[in-house]
């Protein structure tokens, strides 16, 4: 819950942000998130993973807590004084407002600093503190979202006082500032934290600590360009009459695709234990197949019923007609998280091998792949250029990860009807997104007859489950 809640809040919120801004706006703030999505990962710089395992491998844990927040805490200090120091040139060099760089320097901040406080409430094996405080935090940003963008609007028209609230350009400050106070109610909760640690730098343990979770940065820097950093291309590549207008409409499409990304999400967190756990049976391999071919026939039908559907669904999340336009990039978007979560999946060969840096290496060369891409389809394709990047770069990273996974730990994979369970759902998708435009007397037979083939094909296996 405290995982897929934050994910499922940037997406009930999509009909908030495209009702109430301009594509250009809503442009403007897909640009900072993506951003945010970049310094979060720099300055976690691993440490919440190098928490986590020297935690469990040493002896003295408050050596690794100490040690672990004091680190996090300088880097989060000299990032601030470093940042509001150059935040003229930060605004000038990625054209963003100064107003906004401000209520971002102090987000990133607040951030940073729970990271360790969280991971300890993990590691203390406190899990509803954990969930409360999350939830609670995601809450909050939900609610004042909602109070400023609608209600404190309305009250403005009604009541002078409000007046001086509701300035020209109003809508962006307040989504910042909504998360600002959010964030910093996590912190105040998690303050007591700071009060209990013994303050006790081991200088010989950070550098083991560094040393472990710099492949982890490299590898969450990669993750982050190719997620996100298309918004800030496009940004950067198009003309900027158009370039604002452009990240918005793709933005907001972009999170039509988000039911298969929370699929595969909660796939990964429920699965993810079972894989380490069952590593040492000898059964191990012939079981992860299986588990693959089940996530692929759920994401194959998850693909197709979208698309099916996408019409219906952009009109019940992009409440303004026009960020239709982009709703083309969908089907694209849907495949790449598909091939993301079926990579996660394969991915289990260097986990339970101890051989994570492959993870980083894939990973960066799918980056490598998607700017390269974005570059090169950018100037012609604008944002379906930065689609086809994505679904490029993850197809490439699965690709990938199931060659070398043969290599050093074969997996069984039931490949006949993996690929044509997946070959079947993008071509009933092709027919009826491209060719009949989601007519559903034809696209609606289509996903029910792909729904009987999946239980021929599967029946026997459905049957043996149900009795389970």
């Amino acid at each position: 819950m405290a995982t897929v809640l934050p994910r499922m809040l940037s997406f009930l919120l999509v009909p908030l942000y495209t009702n109430q801004l301009p594509t250009e706006e809503y442009g403007k703030v897909s640009i900072i998130f993506s951003y945010f999505v970049l310094f979060n990962v720099i300055l976690a710089y691993g440490m919440e993973t190098a928490f986590f395992r020297f935690f469990n491998k040493e002896k003295n844990k408050e050596n690794v807590i100490s040690t672990s927040a004091i680190s996090i805490a300088i880097s989060s200090i000299v990032f601030l004084i470093i940042a509001l120091l150059l935040k003229h040139q930060i605004a000038a060099w990625t054209d963003i407002d100064l107003k906004y760089i401000n209520l971002v320097i102090w987000i990133l901040l607040l951030d940073a600093l729970v990271i360790i406080p969280f991971s300890w409430l993990r590691a203390k094996e406190r899990p509803i503190r954990y969930a409360v405080v999350k939830i609670t935090n995601v809450a909050i940003n939900f609610g004042l979202n909602i109070f400023f963008l609608l209600y404190l609007k309305e009250l403005s028209f009604h009541f002078s006082i409000f007046n001086w609230i509701c300035k020209d350009d109003y809508e962006i400050s307040y989504i910042f500032i909504s998360n600002l106070i959010a964030s910093g109610f996590a912190l105040v909760v998690l303050l007591p934290f700071y009060t209990k640690i013994s303050y006790r730098f081991d200088m010989a343990l950070w550098k083991k600590m560094m040393k472990y979770a710099m492949p982890i940065l490299l590898a969450g820097i990669a993750y982050s360009i190719n997620e996100t950093f298309d918004r800030i291309l496009l940004d950067f590549l198009l003309p900027e009459d158009v370039a604002e207008h452009m990240v918005g409409v793709y933005s907001a499409c972009y999170k039509l695709a988000l039911f298969m990304t929370l699929f595969a999400t909660a796939f990964r967190l429920g699965i993810e234990p079972f894989f380490f756990n069952y590593a040492a049976n000898k059964n191990a391999p012939e079981t992860y197949a299986k588990i693959t071919k089940y996530f692929v026939i759920l994401g194959s039908f998850i693909f197709l019923f979208v698309i099916v559907f996408v019409h219906i669904l952009k009109i019940m999340f992009l409440r303004d007609s026009s960020y239709w336009e982009a709703v083309k990039i969908v089907p694209f978007i849907l495949l790449a998280n598909f091939c993301l979560g079926i990579y996660h999946n394969l991915s289990v060969w260097y986990k339970v091998t101890d051989r994570t840096k492959f993870g980083a290496y894939i990973s960066v060369f799918g980056a490598f792949i998607t700017l390269v891409l974005n570059f090169l389809l950018i100037p012609e394709y604008t944002y379906v250029g930065s689609a086809i990047a994505t679904l490029a770069a993850y197809g490439t990273m699965m690709m990938i990860s199931w060659y070398l996974g043969r290599k050093y730990y074969p997996i069984p994979y039931d490949l006949k009807k993996i690929g044509g369970y997946m070959i079947l759902s993008i071509s009933f998708s092709i027919i009826s997104f491209y060719v009949f435009d989601s007519n559903y007397i034809i696209s609606v037979p289509l996903l029910l007859v792909f729904l009987v083939i999946l239980y021929a094909s599967e029946k026997n296996e459905i049957k043996q489950l149900l009795k389970r």
